[in-house]
């Protein structure tokens, strides 16, 4: 609806009450606009859309790829759709993500905590509802704005100017984008992560991210002691994320299956096989097993079947058991197969370094069977980006047969090749990855999990270095107020940017003339004005 149309709807509604003295039909229909959105299930179905429209558009063009950064308050992630906003005149194909890593880290109450789903499973629908929170109040705080100056416009009798900011608001691109949230390994069984999708889907989010690991041996996707378990179980789960969006009425939810298979060893059981090529079958001829065939079981063996021959399935102490080693390729495209073919969406495959062909040679198998298969892919900080591609580079060129003799393999991260030519080349590939690896490799996604945690420390560590030091407050006013005033950082108002301004108008809708409001001639944010 048009502002217009929004103002002459709340005409008919103030007129026809004669007792609602002092409102008036201009501020119902500012403050509706500003409400754009009344709730989570109204967020999960708008955003849905967008990405859904997303998807089609990179099956016919993938050069339309979609991007997210990790973000654990609210405050972060508004900030970065402004910055969007700011710098590119558009969020299109901008997403957020909601790492798990991170919510464990910072969000729990028991504070820092290692990613293994240790950290309160309500602290993660609580944070998808804080980012919508900021997300939706920065919509309201650059409305007002516009209609501050409307108001300012009229009263100037600039009819032009006045056409002109109301067209502004009717074409407001909301900073309300979709969020691909993680929801772990369910947190439990399926009908415990049925009930926690509904209350991430309930709080906002249009996309579930879910791993095939052992719930409660869950481990982050780039550390050792990965547990999977069956496909019948991990089918299981997406099915209970699927009936949580169809509950709501979010038909068009989408379900992200990751599987952690390349980097696990273990597996928490034996999966059930009724016969011979069922998936039960498929899991279980990954494991590792001594022929035993024609010997005598000793106390306490697991013994398995296949064709005539018996097999002892090696079992650790821990009661897992284990894969053999080489085939955790096989078994991500094996997983991700079922996934697509039992109702999920879009797939992750969790790897050990960024590497394009080893992606893409999983990628080309599984598209053998979906042509329309798309991955999101973790583009992590848990990777030496530097190093990784530098390495890519040396190999490239030795196999090429060009000279790397003055370069010594293991230690390219050191600054004394930063200028070189294989650096330069390296940090090309870098600027390149997500564009290459979605034409090559069948990315719809990039994704960073945990930039901001990292962003964080970073700057942190600078002020505090300069701010103690011999900088002292010069330290602050040269590296972050004068470069957020230079750069038009909203925040340097952040009178404004915590809702000041938003109360002020609040104020004077509720109470007139008296309204004592904060904006006034001795608020020190008009310094900020220039």
């Amino acid at each position: 609806m048009s502002y217009a149309a929004y103002l002459e709807e709340a005409q008919r509604l103030v007129a026809g009450k004669a007792e609602w003295k002092g409102l008036t039909a201009e501020a119902v229909a500012r403050m509706r606009l500003q409400n754009r959105f009344k709730t989570g299930l109204d967020i999960a179905r708008y955003t849905a859309s967008i990405m859904r429209r997303d998807m089609a558009a990179y099956d016919k063009d993938p050069s339309k790829y979609t991007q997210s950064l990790g973000c654990w308050h609210g405050f972060i992630a508004q900030q970065k759709v402004i910055s969007l906003k700011k710098h590119f005149g558009t969020t299109d194909r901008r997403y957020l993500y909601l790492s798990g890593w991170m919510v464990a880290a910072l969000r729990s109450e028991f504070g820092p905590l290692p990613d293994q789903s240790m950290h309160e499973k309500t602290s993660v629908p609580a944070l998808v509802e804080e980012l919508y929170t900021f997300l939706r109040q920065a919509d309201a705080r650059e409305l007002g704005m516009l209609f501050r100056e409307i108001d300012k416009a009229r009263a100037a009798g600039d009819r032009v100017l006045e056409q002109q900011l109301v067209l502004a608001v009717d074409s407001h691109q909301t900073h309300v984008v979709p969020i691909i949230a993680d929801i772990d390994a369910g947190f439990g069984n399926a009908e415990a992560t049925y009930l926690l999708a509904k209350k991430m889907i309930e709080a906002g989010a249009c996309a579930l991210q879910i791993e095939n690991q052992v719930s409660d041996e869950k481990q982050c996707g780039h550390q050792d002691g990965k547990v999977t378990i069956p496909h019948e179980e991990f089918v299981a789960k997406i099915r209970a994320c699927r009936y949580a969006f169809l509950e709501l009425g979010i038909d068009n939810g989408i379900i992200v299956a990751r599987t952690d298979s390349l980097g696990a060893g273990l597996t928490k059981q034996i999966a059930f096989s009724a016969r011979e090529g069922d998936i039960g079958d498929l899991y279980n001829s990954f494991l590792d097993c001594d022929d035993v065939t024609g010997q005598q079981p000793t106390n306490g063996d697991v013994l398995i079947t296949r064709g005539s021959r018996v097999l002892r399935p090696k079992r650790l102490r821990s009661n897992l058991f284990q894969f053999r080693e080489g085939t955790g390729a096989d078994r991500c495209v094996l997983d991700c197969i079922n996934a697509l073919n039992n109702g999920a969406d879009l797939l992750w495959i969790e790897t050990e370094k960024p590497h394009i062909e080893q992606i893409a040679s999983m990628m080309d198998r599984i598209k053998e069977v979906i042509p329309n298969a798309k991955l999101v892919y973790n583009n992590s900080p848990s990777f030496n980006w530097t190093l990784n591609f530098r390495q890519q580079v040396f190999d490239a060129w030795e196999i090429a047969g060009k000279d790397v003799s003055s370069f010594d393999r293991s230690r390219l991260m050191s600054e004394q090749y930063d200028d070189s030519d294989l650096a330069r080349e390296a940090d090309e590939r870098i600027r390149t990855f997500q564009r290459d690896a979605s034409q090559r490799a069948g990315i719809f996604h990039h994704l960073i999990t945990l930039p901001t945690y990292h962003t964080a420390a970073l700057s942190t560590d600078n002020l505090a270095k300069e701010y103690f030091g011999e900088q002292g407050m010069l330290g602050y006013v040269a590296n972050v107020q004068r470069k957020e005033i230079r750069q038009g950082i909203a925040c340097v108002k952040h009178q404004n940017m915590a809702g000041s301004d938003l109360g002020d108008d609040h104020k004077e809708y509720f109470a007139g003339e008296a309204a004592l409001k904060a904006g006034g001639a001795h608020n020190t944010m008009n310094q900020f004005a220039a």
